[in-house]
């Protein structure tokens, strides 16, 4: 079976950093059309198609040859925080920031070819996702257009690398009416349906997204709110860390019940999809005018945080639970991004959705930190072979699209 490599690489609402994946893709297992796709063609109900192997050996047509994952320097980090949360910038800031965040995905893109062996052309295209610093997929007023923002400059990381690069994944969606987002359900629903079981994966990063796979239905995806951006917001804000490692801070506290039920009264945990969020939203100024409107005596830091974890947990199981025709139904829980390695969160996943089987995805084939870089080097690829890679019942698209540009260097 002929076979290309191609590279992932992402950065996510967290800004743990840039993760970076080599792959060697097998054109036969991963060229065709959609199982959507093929099922139209055929006649037959969405999911009906055969799904690919996979197993803890790997997904049969991707292997995965290396990983990176560099952090953001913090001066660099700060001034995509202050893009993210909307502070007052000017142009000149916005394209400094955006040339600086190529040049990062370059060094994360070499350091890779380095550690594997690879030169760099034998490389396909590198799938760039780029840094999302402004998703607004609702129109800020009447007759004012949705849009989204990723910066990363693909002509830069094009002329660093020496590698075509395929980038501005979300903005063609959009045009056509989506939300931009989820994209990873296009994904997951490739390599993880399965013919018999009900699974849904969880995207547990910054914003928390699931894909649900039924066996003769469409995949079903859409953001459910927050899983780690709120967390690693407020320990950054009383600790000066980035992130709670295995949750320990968190541990130490308890859920402070009226903060739990004023946060889950945002309208957008009741909102039905498709939906897609971000930072702009669920940030450290919404917590706080929570906090301030509680009654005294105000939770301890780390019942805070605690709480933060509770609402992960809960908004997670209950859209889940939402998307199956009985709670009792069994299903497997995939996890990946940084939520797999937080054990209280997978804990209370696993208490609240007692049925089903909560697993990282390394179990099914893919490291949990590695699922979103890989994820695009398969767009890159479907891309530059005139394959659609969006599921329109997903973002509301009016139909599917071929994602992205090409920047060639």
């Amino acid at each position: 079976m002929s076979a290309e490599l191609y590279i992932g690489a992402m950065s996510g609402t967290s800004l743990d950093g840039v993760d970076a994946v080599l792959a060697r893709l097998h054109l036969g297992a991963l060229l065709p059309p959609s199982s959507a796709v093929r099922a139209q063609a055929q006649g037959q109900a969405p999911g009906q198609s055969t799904p690919m192997a996979v197993g803890p050996e790997g997904i049969q047509g991707i292997e995965q040859l290396g990983h990176v994952q560099l952090e953001f320097p913090q001066a660099l980090r700060q001034r995509i925080l202050a893009l993210a949360q909307g502070q007052p910038v000017t142009l000149a800031e916005l394209g400094a920031v955006d040339v600086l965040v190529a040049h990062l995905y370059a060094r994360a893109v070499k350091t890779l070819l380095q550690q594997t062996g690879v030169d760099a052309t034998q490389v396909t295209a590198i799938g760039a996702h780029g840094q999302t610093v402004h998703h607004q997929p609702q129109p800020a007023a009447p007759g004012e257009p949705t849009f989204t923002t990723q910066i990363g400059d693909p002509n830069t990381l094009a002329v660093a690398t020496g590698i075509t690069v395929v980038a501005d994944f979300r903005r063609r969606d959009m045009a056509l009416g989506g939300q931009g987002a989820p994209l990873a359900p296009g994904f997951h629903e490739l390599v993880w349906r399965h013919p018999i079981r009900t699974r849904v994966v969880l995207n547990c990063g910054g914003i928390a997204n699931i894909s649900v796979l039924k066996p003769g239905r469409p995949c079903i995806g859409f953001d459910t709110g927050p899983a780690n951006i709120l967390m690693d917001a407020w320990i950054e804000a009383c600790q000066g860390l980035r992130y709670d490692r295995d949750a320990a801070w968190a541990a130490q506290g308890q859920v402070h019940e009226a903060l739990l039920q004023a946060l889950l009264r945002d309208p957008y945990f009741a909102l039905p999809p498709p939906k897609s969020t971000g930072r702009e939203r669920f940030q450290l100024a919404w917590l706080q005018q929570a906090l301030a409107a509680l009654p005294e005596p105000a939770p301890s830091d780390a019942d805070v945080q605690r709480s933060l974890l509770e609402l992960s947990a809960c908004t997670i199981a209950q859209a889940v639970q939402a998307q199956v025709e009985a709670q009792a139904e069994p299903g497997e829980l995939l996890v990946c991004g940084g939520g797999a390695f937080n054990p209280l969160l997978m804990r209370r996943l696993a208490e609240l959705l007692p049925v089903w089987q909560v697993q990282s995805t390394a179990a099914h084939g893919v490291p949990p930190d590695c699922v979103e870089a890989l994820a695009f080097a398969v767009f890159a690829q479907r891309t530059l072979h005139g394959q659609s890679a969006n599921l329109p019942q997903v973002t509301g698209a009016s139909r599917a699209c071929l994602l992205g540009g090409v920047y060639r260097p």
